[in-house]
């Protein structure tokens, strides 16, 4: 039996050579498309910039983010590839200067972000977002003929350049689900309408992870992958090419013997059916471990794995070690999730666990636990 690992603190262990090997795997699937690696919110938790670095050195062509700030945060740490935010509402002026691209969701937008660009001077690249059924932000066909003629009249000006035409499907964890047939069909219509009023769209996209791995008919001109660059997909089955990139892990920073009828934790969810010995792990839900988890979830010490029992608190969490807890020690290391080799933890169990998705797992790791960063190949 090897022994656990000795740490001094929580850490979550992002491996950069994951994640370029991901986006190689990705790139390979769809050669005639440009990969925009997704590195909004904070790199799904992992680390937006180092992530960027990696997955630009692995071939992708540029990046995509949420907010105008995650992109100039990008831009001051020295990321010079294209970059586009899709999801903001003011520091136009700011963006452009720095180079960013920006998405439009509506013609009063696009008139905001045209008089930033006279503002300062410069052109501002725009892609034109379009719904095609998500019901969430972008131009709606209603929509569609005045935006157009606006864009028209702002490239006539030099105020705008468009680069791409894009939108977002509903059902791309669900690849065979008619919708998203339908969505391709209404965005080909839209661009349709773009040649029809003489406006070029270099770029158009609309697939994510789940359509990269399984639609090749949606990778168009670029591909949008967030979940799949960090190792896991949106679908049950996991894709054993990919290699989940991030390790949360802690110390064992105490261990105490309780007897049988002992209650443990807030409420005493969970009582000791027999003597028996607990570790206590410093993570709690202010760090990411859902508490909806309590009780429902493992970590692994060295080669075996341990139940959480009672309530996940604030900044801690306790596990059962068993009656003699033998080749276990303070200071051992504790993972509660980490690449998927069999019988460990991975963010997609803990999904199941907290009822939710592995998005959320991975972006939910709070900013008190520290980032390492390192190189596995």
């Amino acid at each position: 039996m090897v022994a656990a690992q000795m740490i001094t603190e929580p850490v979550a262990e992002v491996d950069l050579d994951a994640i370029a090997s991901n986006i190689r795997v990705l790139a390979a699937l769809a050669p005639s498309a440009e990969l925009m690696a997704v590195v909004k919110a904070d790199g799904y938790g992992h680390g937006a910039l180092p992530v960027a670095h990696a997955a630009i050195a692995a071939g992708a062509g540029s990046l995509g983010v949420a907010t105008i700030s995650e992109a100039l945060a990008l831009r001051a740490g020295g990321v010079t590839a294209p970059i586009l935010s899709w999801l903001s509402t003011s520091g136009y002026a700011e963006a452009i200067a720095q180079d960013v691209r920006l998405g439009v969701n509506s013609r009063s937008q696009l008139d905001a972000i045209a008089a930033a660009a006279r503002e300062i001077g410069r052109p501002v690249e725009v892609h034109v977002k379009v719904d095609t059924g998500l019901s969430r932000n972008g131009v709606t066909e209603a929509e569609l003929p005045e935006v157009l003629r606006q864009l028209g009249r702002l490239r006539a000006e030099g105020a705008v350049r468009v680069h791409g035409l894009f939108s977002h499907l509903s059902h791309a964890d669900v690849p065979d689900h008619p919708q998203n047939s339908a969505q391709l069909e209404r965005l080909l219509a839209a661009r349709a309408s773009f040649d029809r009023h003489g406006i070029p769209v270099e770029q158009m996209h609309l697939g994510n992870s789940g359509t990269a791995l399984a639609r090749p008919d949606l990778h168009l001109d670029a591909l949008r992958p967030g979940l799949a660059m960090y190792g896991y997909t949106p679908f049950e089955n996991p894709d054993t090419s990919l290699t989940p990139a991030m390790t949360l892990k802690a110390p064992l920073a105490l261990m105490k013997r309780v007897h049988a009828g002992d209650g443990v934790s807030y409420g005493h969810t969970w009582t000791a059916e027999r003597d028996t010995t607990l570790g206590l792990v410093p993570l709690g839900y202010a760090d990411g471990v859902p508490r909806i988890m309590s009780g429902k979830f493992d970590v692994a010490i060295g080669e075996r794995r341990f139940p959480s029992v009672g309530r996940v608190c604030m900044d801690q969490f306790v596990v059962d070690l068993g009656p003699d807890a033998s080749g276990v020690a303070e200071g051992d290391e504790v993972v509660l999730f980490g690449p998927a080799e069999g019988w460990r933890p991975n963010a997609r169990e803990w999904a199941h666990a907290a009822q939710t998705i592995p998005w959320e797992i991975l972006t939910s790791i709070g900013s008190r636990v520290p980032r390492s960063y390192i190189h596995s190949a």
